[in-house]
């Protein structure tokens, strides 16, 4: 009876996705409305949709398993990294919106030149296919493990649900169901919280059974893993376009920084309960209610699903497996409409069919995310994680290279193409060499295993020598129109 309740709720939320995105669909009559939703959205919208598109499964079951593991408490940092990257993009947050731009290519490529543009359309296309297919497996293992179904049959339900909602409504929709998304999270970890508390017989039983050291903040991160991480989220979250968009969605500058600010209080407000059920479930395996032998069928991250099975209210128990599936699926949906814009926007609007009409471009956004998001089932379906992983690897790369004539071309006049040629090769050279070559493992330790942190810092370097001895000729802030 209980698992049909819980299943019942899921399905419930599924429809829900679609319904969203069909009703959405009815606010699109442009590409911008399909891209950047019009330009339109509020703070509450902005931080919904900001929050939700970068708490996935890494930032719910992950935290989970780290926290009942090596790291205690100080899982949380993962989140609350994320949570101060967004505090620092408030800085930037209105230059961001007022460049009114639909990608991040184009900002190159009306910036830079048209080569630039293409360059890193390219660059930031791959990695959203793997992300996606990423998202989509890590979704798919969620619902076969709550729900009892075949990953297959899961990855199948998953991809055509995203992909739908997504198409259906564009930006419109990924934003709606963003901002349900990232309160079914919060609200359903929450609510496990109580319940798990409970099972365990208190709090005082809690902190009885853990080592002293669990509730140390830096038990798994030292303090410059945590610097690195920081610089990590600002450097993709600043250039990832599904991240960046929406900022460009924003109303105006304004309203882009405090949809900023609010994002960074729902991460740290999130970032310690996914902690402390790690906490709590590691006591209750010392205390023996809750051994290694329950989960594993399904692996240690996925411990909280089974556990919350046992001790929870099967209707907040599925509205808790709504969130943790939603916590995926929001990046899922950004991933696409991300892959989807820039290949329309940047690459068939520029070099396929230059003369394309508005109502085509828009309509190749779709196809081209239905195309995306059908490669992306197909590796998930087959599991193909070394292709994904190869896909993902371009995520650090894609920032590495990027950040800084992105970021400085908003404030610095002298930037130049040579010096956004030269920062792409060198922050490229740096992370493929220390990721793939072993390249300096001492700097790669020091700075928590973050490659993206040396890496920019060449990219840099590159970026100001080559911009200072090969400036623009043109040399202001001002981008050229299309």
């Amino acid at each position: 009876m209980a698992s049909g309740v819980i299943t019942a709720v899921v399905v419930i939320y599924m429809i829900a996705m679609l319904y969203i995105g069909y009703r959405s669909s009815k606010q699109i009559s442009n590409n911008e409305d399909f891209v950047v939703a019009g330009r339109r959205l509020g703070p509450f919208l902005m931080m919904g949709t900001l929050a939700a598109t970068e708490i996935g499964g890494g930032s719910s079951l992950g935290v989970v398993q780290n926290g009942m593991g090596k790291f205690g408490i100080s899982s949380a940092w993962y989140i609350i990294t994320m949570g101060l990257a967004f505090i620092i993009l408030t800085f930037l947050a209105p230059k961001l919106r007022e460049t009114v731009v639909k990608t991040v290519p184009e900002f190159f490529r009306r910036k830079y030149g048209k080569g630039s543009g293409i360059i890193t359309a390219l660059l930031m296309f791959v990695p959203l296919v793997g992300l996606t297919a990423g998202q989509f497996i890590a979704s798919a293992y969620i619902l076969a493990t709550m729900l009892g179904l075949s990953y297959k049959t899961a990855v199948i339900i998953v991809g055509i649900v995203v992909t739908i909602y997504a198409v259906m409504g564009g930006m419109w929709s990924v934003t709606i169901t963003d901002f349900v998304q990232v309160f079914l999270i919060v609200i359903g970890m929450a609510l496990a919280l109580p319940s798990a508390i409970s099972y365990a017989g208190g709090w005082a039983n809690v902190k009885a059974n853990v080592p002293p050291e669990t509730f140390n903040m830096f038990k798994g991160y030292s303090p410059m893993a945590v610097i690195s991480l920081v610089i990590m989220y600002v450097g993709t979250f600043t250039v990832g376009q599904e991240a960046v968009s929406r900022y460009y969605a924003a109303k105006n500058g304004k309203v882009a920084k405090q949809g900023s600010v609010l994002a960074g209080v729902v991460n740290f407000v999130y970032a310690f309960i996914p902690a402390l059920m790690g906490v709590i479930m590691l006591a209750l395996i010392n205390m023996g209610k809750f051994g290694s032998e329950d989960f594993a069928a399904v692996g240690a991250r996925y411990a909280l699903p089974v556990l919350a099975v046992k001790v929870m209210n099967p209707i907040i128990c599925g509205l808790l497996f709504s969130g943790i599936i939603s916590a995926t699926m929001s990046s899922a949906d950004s991933d696409l409409l991300g892959a989807g814009s820039i290949f329309a926007n940047d690459i068939y609007k520029q070099v396929i069919k230059p003369s394309a009409s508005d109502a085509e471009v828009t309509k190749v956004t779709r196809i081209t995310m239905v195309c995306v998001g059908l490669l992306a089932l197909l590796f998930s379906y087959f599991n193909t994680s070394n292709l994904i992983s190869i896909l993902t690897f371009c995520f650090t790369l894609r920032a590495a290279g990027t950040f800084f004539p992105y970021v400085m071309g908003l404030y610095w006049k002298k930037s130049s193409n040579a010096g956004s040629v030269a920062s792409l090769i060198c922050g490229t050279i740096v992370v493929v060499g220390m990721d793939n070559f072993k390249w300096a493992p001492g700097i790669k330790s020091f700075f928590g295993g973050q490659t993206i942190v040396p890496g920019l810092i060449a990219a840099f370097i590159a970026f100001v020598l080559f911009s200072s001895l090969m400036p623009s000729k043109k040399q202001t802030l001002e981008l050229e129109k299309e």
